[in-house]
This record gives structure tokens, C-alpha cells and sequence, in this order.
């Protein structure tokens, strides 16, 4: 973790004050399901949840005991026994380590989810009033990076909406995946531990029991969380990407803000970079790159090993942390995007009609000619406009064999800006159910 891409909300799910916190709160639910089920007594399970409850864990304390131990669970429940005294012997009763682990890690990741959610909200709020905002602001469409047809800026801001809007539901569905709990004692038997006491300690936790486990909560759960983690990220990239191009000195459609006293270079006074969505390019990089480590986690060795244990201590804080920062920070690009229509339409006429040549290949197709012979003269025609820097209108009207098969006033209306932009509102209402 990186204190320069954290806030804090998503740093405390991580602390290692609330996975201690989250360490006590299973092992006092098994114990209340364990007193119900008549396994130890009720006072005991009271009287670890009020002194265990009420008690600020001395991490140094723990990390003393770790130090001789080389077992954390322990250390853990070495020092909460401190804590609760003669009654902590009822504590971890039929459990293993990899109960309490994996269940915390399943806590904290959901707990990680619900912050994502929240951030992709914030966005695509923005992206929504941003996209209603520039909904006819007309602008050029690239394919290849090179000019295509016109298409509107509001519709470029629709995409990305749907893209995230996806990117949401596969979030939903990548935390229902992960929240599980296992209860389950050595190698996933229950053969010390009553299925129940699972069943009570995942409704506690806002879990659901894991079906089967093998001591472990199986990864391929995990491998699908941060994989969706890492489309996310993708996407992330994919609209900063476009942003970075349209603030190309030569371009300048959009831009990141600016603000007063900022600087783009210690060089060059001149200079305003795209350093927000640069950065979140770089952001996604390392996201996505969680991915791969979660999937090798998924073939561990029998019933356990702890070779996941590790990469996990890595890439939950860290792809969580990342894109919780990535997300937001998008958001205020968004939000403040600086957005120039006028830049906009002075592009889309740098080749003086030229976007208009599919209409005019499709116009001759239909009034009788050739589909290939109506590719010839429209691309005859286009060369002059890439190549001498020629009017496409007056050199299509200078030509008789275009003429021959199209009247001029046919001709000039297929220069029509708003044919190309007739469909946004269907394309609005598809993506936000409004026009």
C-alpha cells in the first residue's frame, strides 16, 4: 500500500486493527453457537464477547508472541486469552486456523466491495450528467485514430456509462462470490465442530457457509474477484486512454483540469498534462496484474497449503486500495473535464467533408451504380481532399460520372451533420432508459 493512491475508509478495511477486530467477532459467534448447542457454557460465551468486546488489542503485544510462536493465529489467541482469562479455553473450540483467516479475508473483502460499489456509483453519476450535458455536442468519431463519421461527445460519455454499468454488476457478482464462510475445523470434515456453529457465525457475518470447503475456502472464488477487479481496471484505462488523446496539443477536444497555481512541467511553463489519466493508466497496470497470482492460487496442494497465504496478504490491500483510489480519482476527471465543442467541430471539418463518404457511396448503390464502381469514384474523389487538400462537396460536383448518376441537390444532402447523430436519443434511452 502506498499512501499516495489510499484513502482512508478502504486503508481501515485492511488495518490491522479490524482484522483483529474481525478475528474476535468469529471466534465469539462460534462460541455463542457453540453454548446454544450445549458445547460450553452460555456464561463463558458472555463473558468472552463482554471482556473480548469491550478490549483494544495491543497489536505490539501480539506481535511479541508471533515473534516466538511463527503462528499469528495463535499469537492471537494467546493474547485474548490474556484478556478474557480462564474462560478463553472454551475460544477456537473445534476450529483451525484457515476458519478464522478465511473468513476474515472473506469479511474484508466484501467489506472492500461495498466501498467499490459505492465509488463506481460516484462515477457513473458523473458520467450520466456529463453525457445528458454534451448529448448533441457534435464531434468527429475515430476508428484507427483516424477520422471516421461524426458522432457526439454525449455518446462517447454514454459508452463509457455502459461500460461501467457492466463493470457494477460484475462487482455484485464477484462479491456474492467471495462472501463465505468456513467453520469447518481440519480438512473441511466438521468432525469437531457442529455444521451449525458455521451456519451461525456466517448469518452473523453476513456470509453464506462455503458448501464444501478442505480446510480452505476453495480460490477459484478468489480468482474471479480480483479478475473483475482487473476488468474494471481495464476499463478504467480505456476511458483515461481516450481522455489522453483528446488533450493531444493537436486535438484538444477534452482536457484535464486545470487549476490555478498548478504546473505541467519543471522545464517547460507552457506545459498542461494529462498526468490524472496517465496515472490511472499506470493505476490499471498494477491491478490488473493481481489477477494472475489469484488464479495460481487457486491449485494448492491436497486438502491446504498456505502457498495463497502470502500473495493474499499482498494483492487484497493492494488491488482493493488501488482501484478504490483509481475510481475516485476517474471521478473527478469526469466531473471536471474541460470540454471544448468548438475545438470539436473545427476538427471534424479539417478535411473538408470527407466524413461524408459513406453516404455518398451508399446514395450511388442506390440509384443503380455498382457497389464497386461507387467505391471507385467516391475514394477518386476523397484522395484530392487527402492529398491536395481539395473540397470533397466540389470535387464529387465536378465529377460526371458522379453527377450522371446523383443530382446535385442529392449530392449536397448527403453533407448533412444531424444524419449522423438522429439515433442519440435511442442510444440514451437504451443506455439510461431516458431520452
Amino acid at each position: 500500500m502506498i499512501p499516495r493512491y489510499s484513502r482512508p475508509e478502504m486503508v481501515a478495511v485492511w488495518s490491522q486493527e479490524t482484522k483483529f477486530r474481525i478475528w474476535f467477532e468469529i471466534e465469539a459467534h462460534a462460541c455463542d453457537a457453540l453454548a446454544e448447542l450445549g458445547v460450553i457454557p452460555k456464561e463463558a460465551a458472555k463473558t468472552i464477547w463482554e471482556k473480548g468486546g469491550a478490549a483494544t488489542f495491543d497489536i505490539e503485544r501480539i506481535d511479541a508472541i508471533e515473534r516466538e510462536t511463527k503462528h499469528d493465529v495463535i499469537a492471537f489467541l494467546t493474547h485474548l486469552a490474556e484478556i478474557v482469562g480462564p474462560d478463553a479455553r472454551f475460544i477456537h473450540q473445534g476450529m483451525t486456523s484457515s476458519d478464522v483467516l478465511d473468513t476474515c479475508f472473506n469479511v474484508q473483502l466484501a467489506r472492500a466491495s461495498d466501498i467499490l460499489l459505492a465509488d463506481l456509483d460516484a462515477l457513473l453519476a458523473a458520467l450520466e450528467r456529463r453525457a445528458f450535458e454534451h448529448k448533441n455536442t457534435i464531434t468527429i468519431g475515430r476508428s484507427h485514430g483516424i477520422h471516421a463519421e461524426p458522432t457526439t461527445f454525449g455518446v462517447k460519455l454514454a459508452f463509457a456509462y455502459a461500460e461501467f454499468q457492466r463493470c457494477r454488476e460484475r462487482l455484485v457478482a464477484a462479491r456474492a462470490e467471495i462472501a463465505t464462510c468456513a467453520i469447518s475445523g481440519a480438512v473441511g470434515t466438521f468432525a469437531n465442530i457442529d455444521p451449525r456453529v458455521e451456519e451461525h457465525v456466517a448469518k452473523a457475518m453476513g456470509l453464506a457457509p462455503e458448501p464444501v470447503s478442505t480446510q480452505v475456502i476453495p480460490r477459484d472464488r478468489h480468482a474471479m474477484f480480483f479478475a473483475t477487479l482487473g476488468v474494471i481496471a481495464s476499463s478504467i484505462e480505456r476511458l483515461a486512454t481516450e481522455i489522453r488523446h483528446l488533450q493531444r496539443t493537436e486535438v484538444l477536444e477534452a482536457e484535464e483540469y486545470f487549476s490555478p497555481g498548478q504546473k505541467g512541467s519543471s522545464a517547460m511553463p507552457h506545459k498542461r498534462n494529462p498526468v490524472l489519466t496517465e496515472n490511472l493508466t499506470g493505476l490499471a497496470r498494477m491491478v490488473r496484474s493481481f489477477a494472475i497470482p489469484a488464479m495460481e492460487n487457486v491449485a494448492l496442494w491436497h486438502e491446504r497449503d498456505i502457498s495463497h497465504s502470502s500473495v493474499e496478504r499482498y494483492i487484497g490491500p493492494d488491488a482493493t486500495i488501488t482501484l478504490d483510489f483509481a475510481l475516485a480519482r476517474l471521478t473527478g476527471v469526469v466531473d471536471k473535464l474541460l470540454v471544448y465543442p468548438e475545438r470539436m467541430e473545427k476538427n471534424l471539418n479539417q478535411f473538408k467533408g470527407l466524413v461524408h463518404s459513406q453516404r455518398v457511396l451508399l446514395a450511388l448503390t442506390q440509384a443503380g451504380v455498382s457497389r464497386e464502381d461507387a467505391y471507385r469514384l467516391v475514394q477518386r474523389n476523397a484522395m484530392k481532399v487527402w492529398e491536395h487538400g481539395a473540397d470533397f462537396l466540389t470535387e464529387l460536383l465536378a465529377d460526371p460520372e458522379v453527377t450522371a448518376a446523383l443530382p446535385e441537390a442529392d449530392i449536397r444532402e448527403k453533407f448533412d451533420i444531424g444524419y449522423h447523430t438522429k439515433h442519440a436519443g435511442t442510444i440514451f434511452r437504451r443506455v439510461f432508459g431516458r431520452e
